[in-house]
C-alpha cells in the first residue's frame, strides 16, 4: 500500500466537502487495486497558511488542487511554483482569469468551478487525480 498526498487550497467549505467526498470515492476505488492506495488530504482555507506552512517548509505532496481567493479577501497564489512540479497541481477556480493567469505560469491541468454543479465540478477535479495518480 502506499500513500498519496493531496494538498486541498479552497476557502469555500461547500466546496471543500464536494471534493473530499469524492476524493473519499476515488480512495474507496484505489484501495480495491491490487497495490491499494490511501489518500491523505490538508486543507488550508487562508493564504497566510501557504505562507507559514508551504513556502518555507518542504512538504512532499503529490497533488495540489490551487484555488486563488482564499478566506481572509488573499490568494492561494502566493504558493512558491517553483517548489512543486506544475505538472501535479491542478487550477481549481471558478474565475476564468485567474486559471489563465496559472496557464502563463506553466499549468496545464485547469477545471473552472462551477458553484452551480460542484459534482460535475469535482468529477473533473478527480479525472485529473486519477491521471496524476496513474503516473506517480
Amino acid at each position: 500500500m502506499s500513500i498519496k498526498r493531496i494538498l486541498i487550497l479552497e476557502d469555500d467549505l461547500h466546496t471543500q466537502s464536494v471534493l473530499t467526498h469524492h476524493i473519499a470515492n476515488l480512495e474507496d476505488e484505489l484501495n480495491k487495486q491490487s497495490n491499494p492506495i490511501q489518500l491523505a488530504t490538508t486543507i488550508l482555507s487562508e493564504y497566510t497558511q501557504v505562507e507559514e506552512y508551504i513556502n518555507k517548509t518542504n512538504h512532499p505532496f503529490d497533488i495540489i488542487l490551487l484555488d486563488r481567493d482564499d478566506k481572509i479577501g488573499g490568494s492561494f497564489h502566493v504558493i512558491d511554483l517553483n517548489k512543486f512540479p506544475k505538472e501535479k497541481i491542478i487550477g481549481i477556480s471558478s474565475t476564468p482569469p485567474y486559471n489563465e493567469l496559472l496557464k502563463q505560469k506553466g499549468i496545464t491541468k485547469i477545471v473552472w468551478k462551477d458553484y452551480s454543479n460542484l459534482d460535475n465540478f469535482a468529477a473533473g477535479v478527480i479525472r485529473n487525480m486519477k491521471l496524476l495518480i496513474s503516473q506517480l
